[in-house]
């Protein structure tokens, strides 16, 4: 997993692409929370790491915040970040549940540290 691991329960600043409320430009679905990257991070993929932002009621354009778990991608190589503030934790239903708007349609599972 390229160490993805090694962020959870880090802080970390996320700069927000697809702010809530924003539309996939490809696949049209509306985020319903804040999502991005973590700058300076290369995941997998090549690009870098992806975050969701959970418990933050209104589009921002950049987020500070800790890693409270990695949704690991079993059949993509596109692990994702989950980042709160003040470490508000959240459990692994609450997780699949908020981010189930894209993580539906890959098959994943909850890392924690």
């Amino acid at each position: 997993m390229s160490g993805i691991s090694d962020y959870l329960a880090k802080e970390l600043r996320i700069v927000i692409d697809r702010p809530m409320g924003s539309k996939h430009p490809d696949h049209g679905f509306i985020y319903p929370i804040n999502y991005g990257y973590a700058p300076d991070t290369v995941g997998l993929d090549g690009e870098p790491i992806d975050a969701y932002v959970l418990g933050i009621s209104k589009p921002v354009n950049q987020f500070s915040g800790k890693c409270i778990a990695v949704i690991h991608r079993l059949n993509n190589n596109d692990d994702k970040l989950v980042i709160t503030k003040g470490g508000k934790q959240y459990d692994d239903e609450q997780i699949m549940r908020i981010t189930n708007f894209q993580e539906k349609f890959f098959k994943s599972t909850i890392l924690r540290g």
